[in-house]
């Protein structure tokens, strides 16, 4: 533990899962649906245009990505502009036709539940309700659960801002020019707006110039997680660090440590050391029960208190956060500033 200072499978595969569910979708009797044509490339999304296998006219555009649970994501827009979202997975046995509910959660905003139907044994869709908040909140979101049957899903959605628009232009351009004329949807992702340079007249030259904003450090706890190095903390430790950030275990000198990837939503950090360290903290894989006794250890007030850790004990007081928020528990063990970042034991 440290006390830190800051300053496959194959594409064929899943192109024809993507034609069967997308066929599913838009009501074509579960035949396959013929497409893609044209493109929607869009980060690990892809997809395009399809049309009904009966009778080939135009019935929606589609794109999916796989995730490493094991489910192949799929997102839907209709020629109605209709929007499903479908959920594969390999090891499911679902029975076709049966409500499927799922919860759903946008960074961490209370849970909307919804309702699905499974259209296979290894898939499930839901109907997105028109010109609802659902839709809204899904292209805004960076990540979003799926809670059904007892198990949380996780899927990262940094990229449905720029999806979501790529496959309505698919939809609004087949319509317009057929599928014969199909290409590339991707509609580019919004470029930050550009600020005209300020040029001071005569009067403002002689203003004192503005106060630097003023810089320090701040504190906080973290853990070791593998023999290369590698240590995790709270994101908002090394938020808008513009120094360096150190790092020591109890006794020993400081080193400073690389910043390797962060995840604002989750509030979690990677970072890495120059040398490994002996011992690594192994992550806990069997299921937490409300009651379970627990122990927080970290760097409270770093320094003023003490530069030593500290340890707190409590229980697990819920399995959830604030509004059923699942991804935090709740602990009767004190933390004070400075824990952050540290491991529960």
């Amino acid at each position: 533990m440290l006390a830190f200072v800051s300053g496959a499978r194959s594409m064929k595969i899943f192109g024809f899962w993507l034609g069967l569910l997308a066929a599913s979708i838009v009501g074509a009797g579960g035949a396959l649906a013929r497409g893609p044509y044209g493109s929607v490339s869009v980060g690990n999304w892809s997809g395009g245009a399809y049309t009904n296998d009966s009778d080939g006219s135009f019935s929606h555009c589609a794109a999916g990505a796989p995730y490493q649970s094991g489910i192949y994501f799929v997102v839907s827009v209709g020629a109605d502009f209709n929007w499903k979202l479908a959920f594969t997975h390999d090891n499911w046995s679902l029975v076709t036709g049966q409500p499927f509910a799922i919860a759903l959660t946008f960074d961490g905003q209370p849970a909307i539940n919804v309702q699905g139907v499974p259209i296979n044994t290894h898939a499930v869709v839901v109907q997105m309700p028109p010109n609802s908040t659902l839709i809204a909140q899904f292209r805004k979101a960076k990540v979003m659960t799926a809670f059904t049957q007892g198990q949380l899903f996780q899927f990262s959605l940094n990229q449905t801002g720029q999806l979501l628009p790529s496959l309505a232009n698919c939809v609004q351009n087949v319509k317009k020019n057929g599928v014969s004329n199909a290409g590339e949807f991707a509609v580019a992702a919004p470029k930050p707006a550009m600020t005209k340079p300020v040029v001071a007249t005569a009067q403002e030259s002689g203003s004192p110039p503005e106060t630097p904003p003023k810089t320090g450090s701040q504190t906080g706890t973290g853990f070791v997680i593998s023999n290369n190095g590698h240590v995790v903390t709270n994101q908002h430790v090394v938020d808008g660090c513009v120094g360096d950030i150190l790092g020591n275990l109890s006794g020993e000198a400081q080193v400073k440590l690389r910043l390797v990837s962060t995840d604002e939503t989750n509030d979690l950090a990677l970072l890495q050391a120059p040398t490994p360290f002996k011992d690594v903290a192994a992550i806990r894989d069997k299921a937490i029960r409300p009651g379970d006794s627990v122990m927080a250890i970290g760097y409270p007030f770093h320094g003023l208190l003490t530069s030593d850790f500290t340890v707190t004990t409590g229980i697990v007081s819920s399995l959830s956060g604030v509004l059923n928020d699942t991804r935090y528990l709740q602990i009767s063990a004190a933390v004070q500033p400075g824990n952050s970042g540290g491991p529960l034991l």
